[in-house]
């Protein structure tokens, strides 16, 4: 995959290029840029009156990704030399219902992302919450983010010192990034395509204080809830995802789960989405100690669960990130989409009670957008190309450790 490092260097330069922010001001936006953009206006030039103060960072992440970023987010504090009763951080709606456990002693004010990027009058409204904020600064160090959503919400701030990392642009988003980019104080370069998050997160605030910070392994801490709790021991299994192409195939699941059984432990599948709840009650037996949660736990009961569980199998998706992070054994299934960017971890940062499956193609980094597989609602290749046998080796050298 042909990565986009002269592009980055080019935009960069822009920070300092005025005349050339302006010649491209008029051309290649969005017709949804430019209705939002009159309304981003009177906000971002409203009147502030108090004093500004603390430090604002915009993380527009999925579970997952908001996992990768949480150990990074305590060194905020010494970086900036800003005290963590004055760190606010602007995150997305579906994972405020943990917001008290995992971000104690920080503000936390969330928003619906998707809204924000579609309805007028939802995004005004968010625009005046942050601005009402009134930071000193405003950071962003997030690499795949989406320029009118992440990028709308640090220019509306408009704080006196504003730093965001250099992100990943295609055609599409060229103009857009081009635009925001030239706006900020300081756009720092986290690395080529495919730096893995957690080392992106290390090299941003190394940049920023000018002390190396090294990248480490998520650890969530976590205080179980859950009131009514599953019979132990039992294995979470985690068969969705939000992409149909990397979900391992449902079946292969259930197989995994038919063997489990058999070796003395209950199964509990977990997830959101209805359609492999209905699939799964098809082709699973009544059986007492297959507990099926599909679509029906919140957020805080995930992280429960998986806590307390003796081993977790996941696609690539947020719970993954989440079971790494509370310490429980970890079997992730692994497309080739981005290979290296979230999953699997640097070699040096995983765990022994954690392992990444994959099967390697030359197509490898294709950004999931596969031509190889013949209908929309299967499997990509890379992902249905891991074997039964392989995960269930994997699972067996972790479970007789514990």
């Amino acid at each position: 995959m042909k990565n986009n490092y002269g592009e980055r260097r080019a935009c960069v330069k822009l920070e300092f290029n005025t005349n050339y922010f302006w010649r491209i001001l008029p051309l290649g936006m969005r017709r949804r840029w430019w209705l939002f953009r009159a309304f981003d206006l009177f906000v971002c030039f409203w009147p502030i009156f108090k004093a500004r103060k603390g430090l604002v960072i915009v993380r527009m992440d999925g579970i997952g990704d908001m996992v990768l970023f949480r150990n990074a987010l305590d060194h905020y504090e010494n970086v900036f030399g800003i005290p963590k009763s004055e760190i606010t951080i602007v995150g997305c709606k579906s994972w405020s219902p943990i917001t008290n456990e995992l971000f104690e002693g920080y503000q936390v004010f969330t928003i619906d992302e998707h809204s924000y990027g579609k309805s007028i009058f939802y995004r005004t409204y968010v625009n005046f919450c942050v601005r009402f904020i009134a930071p000193e600064i405003v950071v962003s160090d997030s690499y795949f983010r989406r320029a009118l959503i992440t990028d709308s919400l640090v220019w509306v701030m408009n704080a006196p010192k504003s730093i965001v990392s250099y992100p990943y642009i295609n055609e599409a988003t060229r103009i857009e990034f081009q635009y925001y980019l030239s706006l900020v104080s300081r756009v720092v370069d986290t690395g080529l395509y495919p730096t893995h998050e957690l080392v992106r997160h290390a090299n941003f605030l190394t940049q920023i204080g000018g002390e190396e910070i090294a990248p480490c392994l998520p650890v969530l801490s976590w205080v179980g809830t859950l009131t009514k709790k599953i019979k132990s021991p039992y294995i979470v299994l985690n068969p969705g995802s939000n992409e149909f192409g990397r979900r391992w195939p449902l079946v292969n699941y259930i197989e995994l789960a038919t063997y489990f059984l058999e070796i003395g432990y209950r199964v509990v599948f977990v997830g959101k989405e209805e359609d492999l709840s209905k699939r799964l009650t098809i082709l699973i037996t009544k059986n007492q100690k297959i507990i099926n949660l599909i679509g029906k736990t919140n957020l805080a009961q995930l992280f429960d669960i998986i806590n307390q569980a003796s081993l977790i199998v996941s696609n690539d998706t947020g719970p993954a990130h989440v079971a790494i992070g509370l310490g429980t054994s970890t079997i992730v299934i692994v497309g080739g989409g981005h290979f290296g960017s979230f999953v699997p971890y640097p070699e040096h940062l995983i765990s022994a009670k954690v392992r990444f499956l994959y099967k390697f193609m030359e197509c490898y980094h294709c950004f999931w957008r596969c031509d190889k597989r013949t209908k929309t609602f299967e499997s990509f290749p890379c992902v249905s190309g891991v074997l039964v046998e392989d995960v269930k080796n994997s699972c067996n050298e972790i479970l007789k450790h514990k």
